[in-house]
């Protein structure tokens, strides 16, 4: 008895010559399963999603170029002041003024001369970083305000500042 039940909602449910694809789009409700691709609608909707979160992120993210030189500056004294580091470790003194960060990357022929001057130099890239206004840092030994003092003058290139155009010195970095 059971069995007959069972063979006739399987027949009530499968009309004659559908095939397989037809059963799921009915069964679903929305789409064939054996369909490939997107629909224009859904692509559509994609898009549109992806241009108002563009709307809203853009902004935000280019709007804020100068503070995002200011914190490579940053990291660039940072990185600065550990090859300085490393410089006194071997050589047990800082360059001068005069034979300046070049001495990081060229062994010094002024005087004081390091004797245990590493023969690759002390930074990773062979040469010294400008800063992210393409300008060269400002190094004093001794400093002012230290043992040495390092400085970037800014977008503007020149000492004093505020906003984009503020120097970015060694002492007052955290």
């Amino acid at each position: 008895m059971k069995d007959r039940m069972q063979r006739k909602r399987r027949r009530s449910t499968k009309r004659a010559g559908e095939s397989s694809c037809a059963r799921s789009f009915r069964a679903l409700a929305f789409r064939p399963a054996c369909a490939a691709g997107f629909t224009l609608i859904e692509l559509m909707v994609v898009i549109v999603i992806l241009g108002i979160l563009a709307g809203l992120i853009a902004p935000r993210i280019m709007g804020r170029p100068e503070e995002a030189k200011q914190v490579k500056a940053r990291v660039q004294i940072g990185s600065l002041e550990t090859a300085l580091k490393l410089y006194k470790l071997d050589n047990g003194f800082y360059p001068t003024t005069e034979q300046g960060l070049q001495a990081l990357v060229e062994k010094p022929e002024i005087e004081p001369i390091p004797q245990s001057w590493r023969d690759r130099g002390y930074l990773e890239k062979g040469k010294v970083p400008l800063d992210p206004w393409k300008n060269e840092f400002v190094y004093l030994s001794p400093g002012v305000h230290g043992d040495y003092d390092l400085i970037s003058y800014g977008a503007d290139g020149a000492e004093g500042g505020e906003k984009k155009n503020q120097d970015i010195r060694s002492w007052e970095i955290e």
